[in-house]
């Protein structure tokens, strides 16, 4: 062989998959090829132009694919494509069972929905059916998922509260040695079923019972690449405490830990956060891998029960529902501390809005804030107004309240080691009340907001936080990037138009400026129209795949 010819092969093999460009072979047949794009391939990097190619679920090119041959071919010249976005926070658990289409969140973009923050899908051992609930196991829920169907991929974590109870009901005392050790067996094979991490959500002011959330992480922090999430409750005058719990546990377990929906509400506490953002970042720098999440809003969304004191919460709802209807016990929840506190919180009577009521009587105030419901009905005091309608609810109304600050907003979004995620559900137009917008908008809104119209962040680093970066925190290694042999998790929008069409007052609306999103290499979103396909499956955390090799003896 001459040295010409030589030095050709090598210079060949050296470009095939340098830097994202791949020689492909003439008249390469893939499934499909998106040409001529912006390519922003997820790992923070410059964008470039060029082509992704897909074939049999996974990325098969991406570069300049000159003469390549597709099944369908999209011409994205003037369009941006990238991985699609991972949302590490939602309560898309119910949503993706009874509509497996996952509208809202699809046609933004989204192709992995994190789920278990709070009551996690498993277990459910003993646990009595609720709605569609037939299954027990992590498992179970997983396969009656696929077997329906969905058009998203979806992960999920174990929660603490929920493997408490599993165990030990409504019990809010220290679990005996047996019970904490059955709630570490159900962490353990809940881990090695795919959850994604163990998950501690409280309610405010940290865990009542700290060391044992701690021993239930070491239980997590056994299978590699999985790590602990923390559900900051308070986000109010109790949230150093929550922060420091998490940070306790990044230290003592020394396990990957993520902070959900990072934020302070309540206008005087707002200037809080930036001591916040300097306490995580102080804890990264020491050697400890400490990563977060936020919403891009001003405003949250969660149950009104929220604002009302826990001892009228325990025992579970039958009992909650008992206490909020005996009138004696109103002077002593309106005088309440915490009742007061976590109004002012809330964003006071002004700031708490019904976004949805269980009971029909009450959907006429959907979408109002307390304080004009009580001045419609002629009430004197709005707690009174607030506490008979969640009585006449069984304290099962939710809300959004207007509490946060856009500058803390900014600061948090901006930090390296934070992502968008959207606290919400993959829902569709249909969905009951006057939902948060950020359900259909989250990263459409990062995207038209705060790239394109305030330059906050660059379009390269608002990608990375939404996709790369996710797939760090929940260690996969074959999303989260436009890089061949990775699963085709794809979406390809408009920079000049992408962004939210909602608000407030309408959320019920779809994102714009998406035309064409696929998961595992199947078309979702094609020309703005969903397909109706469901490609989506489970995505096993590292506990699964340990169990799988130990069972094999790999």
């Amino acid at each position: 062989m001459t040295g010409r010819k030589t030095l050709a092969i090598a210079l060949a093999a050296a470009a095939v998959g340098f830097g994202g460009w791949t020689l492909a072979a003439q008249g390469a047949a893939y499934d499909v090829l998106i040409r001529g794009a912006q390519v922003v391939d997820g790992t923070g990097n410059p964008y470039f132009y060029g082509d992704v190619a897909v074939k049999n679920g996974r990325i098969a090119g991406v570069g300049h694919l000159a003469g390549a041959a597709a099944t369908r071919i999209i011409d994205a010249k003037g369009l941006v494509v990238a991985p699609g976005f991972i949302d590490m926070h939602t309560h898309s658990d119910m949503a993706v069972v009874a509509d497996g289409t996952a509208q809202s969140k699809i046609r933004q973009g989204v192709t992995l929905d994190v789920i278990g923050e709070g009551s996690s899908v498993a277990p459910r051992d003993g646990l009595k059916a609720e709605g569609d609930q037939d299954w027990t196991t992590l498992t179970g829920y997983f396969q009656k998922l696929e077997k329906a169907g969905v058009s998203m991929n979806i992960a999920s974590y174990v929660s603490e509260g929920q493997v408490r109870r599993v165990v030990m009901g409504y019990d809010t005392g220290p679990a005996s040695p047996a019970q904490l050790e059955r709630m570490k067996q159900l962490v353990a094979r809940t881990m090695e079923e795919g959850a994604v991490g163990l998950m501690g959500r409280f309610e405010s002011g940290g865990p009542e019972h700290p060391d044992e959330v701690i021993e239930l992480a070491k239980v997590a922090a056994r299978y590699p690449g999985s790590h602990y999430a923390s559900h900051i409750g308070s986000e109010g005058y109790e949230q150093q405490k929550e922060l420091d719990f998490a940070l306790r546990v990044a230290r003592e377990v020394n396990i990957p830990v993520h902070v959900l929906h990072f934020k302070i509400r309540g206008e005087k506490l707002w200037p809080k956060m930036p001591e916040y953002v300097r306490q995580v970042q102080a804890v990264r720098d020491s050697g400890f891998d400490v990563t977060a999440n936020v919403y891009p809003y001003g405003a949250m969304s969660h149950g009104w029960s929220s604002i009302v004191p826990l001892w009228v919460r325990e025992g579970g709802p039958e009992k909650y529902a008992e206490r909020l209807r005996d009138k004696s016990l109103r002077p002593r929840i309106k005088a309440d501390p915490d009742f007061i506190a976590w109004m002012e919180e809330h964003g006071g009577w002004e700031g708490v809005v019904m976004a949805r009521a269980r009971t029909p009587k009450n959907s006429e105030y959907e979408g109002m804030s307390v304080a004009a419901i009580a001045k419609a009905r002629g009430d004197a005091d709005p707690a009174d107004t607030f506490l008979d309608l969640m009585a006449d609810d069984g304290g099962g109304i939710s809300g959004v309240f207007h509490n946060q600050s856009e500058e803390n907003v900014k600061l948090v979004l901006s930090q390296p080691w934070v992502s968008p995620a959207s606290d919400g559900s993959a829902i569709n137009l249909q969905a009951a009340g006057v939902p948060h917008p950020r359900n259909y908008g989250t990263n459409v809104r990062v995207l038209g907001k705060y790239v394109r119209e305030e330059h906050l962040l660059t379009l390269e680093d608002a990608v990375r936080k939404m996709t790369s970066l996710p797939a760090q925190v929940l260690g996969l290694r074959d999303r989260g990037q436009l890089r061949e042999g990775f699963a085709a998790d794809i979406v390809v929008f408009d920079p000049k138009t992408v962004g939210d069409t909602n608000t407030y007052e309408k959320p019920k609306s779809y994102a714009r400026g998406v035309p064409y999103v696929l998961v595992n290499g199947v078309l979702v979103i094609d020309k703005g129209e969903h397909t109706g396909a469901r490609p989506g499956r489970a995505i096993l955390g590292p506990g699964y795949k340990a169990a799988r090799a130990a069972t094999s003896g790999q």
